[in-house]
């Protein structure tokens, strides 16, 4: 069941550089971004004799309007996911729950022949509010593809659907996707709270023939739909 209350809008680690670019993203003081704290003065003093300002009455004062909040988007109660399909490109798994290693390095999935993908338990349960991850590996060890080998075939609108424990199916609607280098990364665009329940899928890109490795990072964006 659709919620527009529930959920929770965490912040993650994912890795010690990501950490720092969250820390360094926040203010040390009280103000706004970019603003001086007041200085205090003391002011001069004066021989005018103080004045007591007339009280406005009902009729003239101004009215105070109520402030209003912008309802946040629905979003799912918590509940760890299982597995994911993705019909328009025929990729799906069960899904691991992983997080960090002792080093503060994400885990990943194993990258054998049918290896699954999975869920980095230290995000929302797809569906909360704020951003789920999955992680996948683009081929398999020894040659063959991995189980986000099509990631970059995907469209705007295309489904995906996340079985989740309590028996229901949270769907996502792909909005984007965008490949980062690894030295690059953009931590809290892609980690960051976002207002809805949102998916990201990562997979590795940017296979490099003379090293045998991958550069960059392939980054699907969804939405929560049903």
């Amino acid at each position: 069941m659709i919620s527009s209350n529930s959920g929770r809008r965490r912040s993650f680690a994912v890795s010690a550089a990501a950490a720092l670019l969250i820390l360094t993203g926040c203010g040390t003081g009280t103000g706004s971004e970019g603003a001086q704290a007041p200085t205090t003065t003391t002011a001069p003093a004066t021989s005018v004799p103080a004045t007591t300002a007339p009280s406005a009455s009902p009729e003239t004062s101004p009215s105070a309007e109520p402030s209003q909040t912008p309802a946040l988007p629905p979003v799912l109660e918590a509940s760890e996911p299982v597995s994911f399909s993705i019909p328009t490109i025929e990729a799906g798994s069960e899904l691991l729950s992983l997080g960090l290693r002792e080093n503060g390095s994400l885990e990943v999935p194993p990258d054998g022949p049918g290896a699954p993908a999975s869920w980095y338990n230290q995000s929302p349960t797809p569906g909360e509010r704020g951003p789920a991850v999955l992680l996948g590996h683009v081929n398999a060890t020894g040659g063959g593809p991995g189980v986000f080998a099509d990631l970059r075939a995907l469209k705007s609108g295309d489904l995906i659907e996340v079985k989740r424990k309590d028996g229901s199916t949270a769907t996502f609607a792909v909005t984007k996707g965008e490949q980062y280098p690894k030295d690059d990364f953009p931590t809290q665009k892609v980690y960051g709270n976002t207002e809805g329940a949102e998916l990201r899928l990562i997979t590795c890109d940017g296979y490099d023939p003379e090293t045998g490795l991958f550069d960059d990072n392939y980054v699907v964006y969804a939405e929560l739909v049903t």
